[in-house]
């Protein structure tokens, strides 16, 4: 069998209802991968295993919130009932709130902390919680944790300070994890983090797209800031997540790799 290949591989996704986590949990499933549908809303899980599922793809749904290490434990459980392993696990579930999104017009200096402290909790708990609890079972064969990071986490971005801070924390705890275990747990488990540039979703929508499809203002920036011309496509990732998540990548850990069109790379002129 190839190195790349992931066939059989028992692989949990967070945030598997998500635009990115969806169309990853997808592709990972068509390359024969076991999947686990994980998310905190049970319709939209149950709807996205079924829908594997029907495609004939080995899938279940597990429903859990990543900042409840209670409830994932009890999704852990599940799916060792099912699989008796786990091998890998994305950590996808992440993103911004409206109310932590801090407009032109409002007072930098009456930053809702409260909504700070949510996409904080999210984000960054979001994937550690889910590392702690699958970590020990992933070591006990032999496996890879991949976090998903950004570019917010590389540069100052106008308007999200809390998504930022969190990502840029993610990538932190990223490297640290992944040098722990593979001085306690030698050659059995790695951790790596792939940063996504801009790419469509239901939660920057509205800051990057107007009604039309046209560029918002903000989403002209982005764009010029971009060397490609253009956002990323979802199907776009699948090939950095394949990389860590095989035996390829069997001497990479504690990297992160970015999925961004050149725009870390770009000064602008």
């Amino acid at each position: 069998m190839s190195r790349l290949s992931i066939k059989d591989k028992v692989v949990v996704v967070t945030g598997a209802t998500g635009v990115l986590g969806g169309s990853i949990i997808e592709y990972i499933a068509s390359e024969g991968s076991k999947v686990a549908v994980l998310a905190r809303n049970k319709t939209l899980v149950d709807e996205k295993a079924n829908d594997l599922i029907s495609k004939g793809y080995q899938a279940i749904g597990v429903q859990a919130d990543v900042t409840k290490k209670e409830e994932l434990i009890k999704a852990k459980e599940i799916i060792l009932k099912k699989w008796s392993a786990v091998d890998v696990i994305i950590n996808a579930a992440g993103g911004n709130t409206k109310a932590a999104v801090i407009q032109p017009e409002d007072s930098i200096f009456e930053m809702d902390m409260d909504a700070f402290d949510q996409v904080m909790k999210l984000n960054l708990h979001g994937t550690i919680l889910p590392t702690l609890v699958f970590g020990p079972t992933i070591a006990k064969n032999k496996g890879s944790v991949i976090n998903i990071s950004s570019v917010a986490a590389h540069s100052a971005l106008t308007r999200v300070s809390g998504y930022s801070a969190a990502k840029a924390a993610v990538e932190n705890f990223t490297k640290w994890i992944a040098s722990e275990l593979a001085l306690r747990y030698p050659e059995r488990i790695r951790v790596n983090a792939v940063a996504p540039g801009f790419f469509i979703a239901k939660q920057n929508q509205s800051l990057l797209l107007k009604k039309d499809g046209s560029f918002t203002e903000r989403g002209k920036q982005i764009i010029n800031r971009t060397p490609m011309r253009r956002f990323g496509k979802p199907e776009e990732i699948h090939g950095a997540i394949h990389f860590l998540i095989s035996d390829s990548a069997s001497f990479v850990t504690g990297t992160v790799l970015s999925v961004d069109g050149g725009y870390g790379a770009y000064s602008g002129i």
